[in-house]
């Protein structure tokens, strides 16, 4: 295997299966390869798969069938303390009776690492977390926040070139979250380690991954980078998993060159790009994003789809407007349109014409 072959399949799974009871498989037939410096993020409900892939990759998990390798060799059979890669769970595991620099230690010194350079790395690890004053303190004398960066900065004192998280800002509070997010993406880029990242938050997968793998039922529905996610969902599953979105029921009348007319089950025909149905009478479930809807006649574009509907709540939510209405007898039809001074302010009850373009518009699976 060559040096570039082994960069971009720095991690890999190959046909890998997991079941607990010999029967039903949690994990199905998993293909994946992670790229050296690639920070990848398993997206997924509770119970699709993500997590125990995760501890399978860590070796606390051992995969039923199929084969992980780790920059080209098998680790299906080493043990998890000999296979170099640094953990962050959401409790952050640190050891109570310890100081945060002796927590951070305790990697070093299993590694039989000298005491000078064991010193070293550890003010090297609290710098890069901004935690350089903290050395000396327990854990119960740090905040949530700062307990986590600790768990960041163990995870990362050996220099290990993979880092596995699972759900590591779960605990924390919304502002706090964010600004963690931020952090750790820099620094996973910044020291060109490989991540891999369990959530089950769409925001937290989309703003911090190079690539998003959305699993759903032991299997990953859909892999891709994450404004290809949001703009381009292959799947059902995906498009409402992933963002907000607004769906229609109908049947294919017609396909061609990509594109399909769908008359929805409301009785309306509909123009919409073909993403998910391959014949003519299939069921299909229509997916338009929120913000790609129109409500302000006057900034209809040439050739957009129009619709009748009528106005249900109007909710100002300060950057943007939130508008539910009813659309081809659905009640839960949402467009957000952007706080600008030209919007309009729509009353209850009033009937308006609204409209996208057939591009944003795709016909999945139903």
């Amino acid at each position: 295997m060559g040096a570039s072959r082994t960069a971009d399949n720095f991690v890999v799974f190959e046909k890998v299966q997991k079941s607990y009871d010999g029967e039903t498989l949690v994990v199905k037939d998993l293909n994946l390869s992670i790229a050296k410096g690639e920070f990848l993020t398993m997206l997924g409900p509770s119970g699709s798969g993500k997590t125990t892939c995760l501890m399978m990759l860590a070796g606390f998990e051992t995969a039923t069938h199929g084969e992980i390798l780790l920059d080209g060799k098998p680790i299906n059979n080493i043990p998890p303390h000999k296979r170099g890669i640094g953990m962050v769970f959401q409790n952050y595991a640190l050891f109570p009776h310890m100081t945060v620099a002796e927590n951070l230690a305790f990697p070093l010194e299993v590694r039989k690492i000298g005491k000078t350079e064991r010193e070293e790395k550890v003010q090297r690890a609290l710098g890069m977390v901004q935690m350089g004053e903290f050395g000396g303190r327990r854990p119960a004398q740090l905040s949530g926040g700062q307990q986590q960066r600790i768990a960041l900065a163990r995870a990362l004192v050996f220099e290990p070139e993979l880092v596995l998280m699972d759900e590591p800002l779960g605990a924390l509070d919304k502002q706090l979250r964010e600004h963690m997010q931020f952090e750790i993406t820099n620094l996973a880029h910044e020291l060109g380690i490989t991540t891999v990242y369990v959530t089950h938050d769409q925001t937290e997968a989309l703003t911090m991954s190079d690539r998003v793998a959305v699993f759903d039922d032991g299997r990953i529905q859909q892999l891709a980078a994450p404004d290809v996610l949001y703009e381009e969902p292959e799947n059902s599953f995906v498009a409402q998993f992933i963002g907000e979105n607004n769906t229609l029921l109908g049947k294919v009348e017609s396909i061609m060159n990509g594109n399909c007319t769908v008359s929805l089950d409301s009785g309306e025909i509909i123009d919409a790009k073909a993403v998910n149905v391959s014949s003519v009478g299939e069921r299909t479930l229509v997916s338009i994003r929120p913000e790609r809807v129109e409500i302000n006649k006057s900034r209809l574009m040439e050739g957009a789809h129009t619709l009748k509907a009528e106005v249900l709540e109007f909710i100002y939510m300060g950057d943007v407007f939130r508008t539910r209405l009813r659309v081809a007898g659905k009640d839960d039809f949402v467009v957000k349109t952007r706080n600008a001074p030209d919007q309009v302010r729509l009353e209850a009850g009033k009937i308006i014409e609204l409209g996208w373009l057939p591009d944003d518009c795709r016909a999945l699976d139903a």
